[in-house]
């Protein structure tokens, strides 16, 4: 088959071994497992529990430069590193998030990787899968609905109607559902009041999923949350209103990781799904955690850029769960950094050696920084037919110049065979024991000193700004004794700034942050800066209109 051929086309010619198969290589028995089909199926609660006195095995965090239209491939080098550390005969395990059904009807497309590094079943992955998204939803607003209807039968907690915080969530990109006036139409419908939709996978049902260890622990989440003040500012629960049991209920099984497979019949978890650029852009702590029972070498990916994704991992997820990364991969491609040194998508074919070079300060900012975290760092140039081998070999001289090595991998078109040399490195890396990880700052900065820090380490900002009554919440919360927790910035993936054309590796510019929510169920608080949405909308081509069934009744046009 050419390496030409559509990615949903690979997918469909894959030779899938039964999921029961797939799970004995990793030492589950048929009792283990929860089958979904014959070729994806759910790890079971009891044999997750066997797991813990287990010793763990490498975390590998894959990463990126921040995203460009011309393409990065980072999912895709995460299943080609995890074929690759097995082709060349190591013990390893993939970790990445579900899509999301905005995204893939949208302009970004699905998450299953790529050409010859791919998970399978593809089309099940970036659709419905196990119903994990369709729960998650139903649990948030489960939530909603019980909210309201308090309120319509005599509002016995004294909920502030005008301070009700949780919004509603649908898996679909829909800027009219942005900011709506519900309970309109009489008496009958309740009290009318102004809300809005985000995306499910910003919710915070989404990521306490995604940070709980247990389902014990998800409850005790869910009931934390908060989801509307009284008149004199203090918090209403979701244990206050009685919702946490049922919410879990309808999550008991979503909890549970997803197990399914590489085009090369490698196991892989595939679990939970947050954005980075509005949530913590991670896969599930649980699907992290047993991974590292069952594995050698657990390749993980974060959300978009590394100053989104691999931020969040390192200071949220990895602080939470008590996880210390071995080693990080930072995808490039030449493509990425002609764009980010000033060439336009339409000229990327012609080579350009000078503007590689200039593109490549993008890079250099997110390797320092990933190093910064105390992690070793190699860097993986996925590789494009039009690349030339001086462009190719520019990134590698300045990669050279940070003590760090760039290798160039060939996985899209030769699944594991083009990604050995990657897969040695990390291994070296892994193996080394140099990893000193640490977060960026301590729990007991304050929490809009942790908005700078973030700002200023990692962005390259100047300033931070954000009016009074921003930094009052932040104070008020930080007196409840919610200090502690870490900050999940929500800006644009396409800029170390807030401006999405400001390409490169900008410096001196100011961050706003117009408004900050309060995730107590997660355990952070979102700071929201520039223009960035939590319900996307489409663009103005999307994906779905070039969606559709053949005639033999097989999906088109996915990707």
């Amino acid at each position: 088959m050419s390496a030409f051929n559509s990615d949903i086309a690979i997918a469909r010619a894959a030779k899938k071994k039964p999921i029961k198969e797939i799970a004995a290589r990793l030492g589950m028995s048929e009792e283990d497992i929860v089958p979904y089909g014959h070729d994806k199926a759910k790890v079971s609660a009891p044999f997750l529990k066997s797991l813990e006195s287990r010793p763990d095995g490498k975390l590998i965090l894959v990463t990126a430069v921040n995203p460009t239209p011309a393409g990065e491939g980072k999912t895709t080098t995460t299943v080609g590193l995890g074929d690759g550390l097995n082709r060349i005969g190591k013990n390893a395990l993939i970790c990445i998030r579900e899509a999301s059904l905005g995204p893939c009807f949208g302009g970004k497309g699905g998450a299953a990787g790529g050409g010859y590094a791919q998970i399978v079943p593809m089309e099940e992955m970036n659709l419905h899968f196990t119903g994990d998204f369709h729960a998650i939803t139903t649990a948030h607003n489960l939530l909603s609905a019980m909210i309201d209807n308090h309120i319509y039968w005599g509002n016995d907690l004294q909920i502030d109607s005008r301070r009700v915080t949780w919004r509603r969530v649908l898996d679909m990109n829909d800027r009219a559902l942005r900011q709506i006036t519900a309970s309109l139409g009489g008496v009958a419908n309740g009290f009318p009041r102004e809300t809005g939709f985000d995306i499910t996978v910003a919710s915070e049902v989404m990521a306490i999923l995604c940070l709980s260890n247990d389902l014990k622990d998800l409850e005790k989440r869910l009931g934390d949350i908060i989801v509307a003040y009284r008149r004199d500012k203090t918090p209403i629960t979701a244990r206050d209103l009685k919702a946490d049991g049922a919410m879990a209920v309808l999550l008991k099984d979503a909890i549970q990781p997803n197990l399914v497979q590489t085009l090369e019949n490698n196991p892989a978890f595939v679990h939970g799904g947050p954005f980075a650029n509005i949530a913590h852009g991670c896969n599930s702590v649980v699907a992290t955690k047993a991974a590292l029972k069952l594995a050698d070498y657990v390749v993980t990916e974060a959300g978009f850029g590394a100053d989104l994704g691999a931020e969040k991992f390192f200071d949220i997820k990895c602080r939470k769960a008590g996880l210390k990364p071995a080693a990080a991969v930072i995808v490039a491609t030449v493509r990425a950094m002609k764009m980010n040194g000033g060439v336009a998508k339409a000229d990327l074919g012609a080579e350009n050696v000078e503007a590689v070079k200039a593109g490549c300060a993008n890079l250099g900012r997110h390797v320092e920084n990933v190093k910064g975290f105390g992690v070793p760092v190699v860097v993986a140039i996925n590789h494009f037919s039009a690349d030339t081998e001086a462009e190719i070999q520019a990134v590698k001289d300045y990669v050279a110049t940070l003590g760090t090595e760039a290798i160039v991998c060939r996985h899209w078109a030769e699944g594991s065979a083009g990604i050995e040399g990657l897969a040695h490195k990390v291994v070296e890396l892994a193996d080394g024991g140099t990893a000193d990880f640490k977060p960026i700052y301590p729990d007991e900065m304050g929490l809009f000193e942790k908005i700078e820090t973030v700002v200023k380490k990692i962005y390259r900002g100047s300033e931070v700004t954000a009016d009074q009554s921003v930094l009052d919440q932040l104070s008020a919360w930080e007196e409840a004794g919610y200090g502690h927790l870490p900050v999940c910035m929500a800006k644009t993936q396409y800029s170390f700034s807030t401006d999405p054309t400001k390409r490169g590796a900008p410096t001196d510019f100011s961050v706003h942050v117009r408004e900050v929510r309060l995730s107590a169920g997660a355990g952070f608080v979102v700071a929201i800066c520039g223009q960035i949405m939590t319900m996307p909308g489409l663009p103005s081509q999307p994906a779905a209109e070039s969606i559709y069934l053949n005639d033999q009744g097989e999906i088109e046009g996915l990707f």
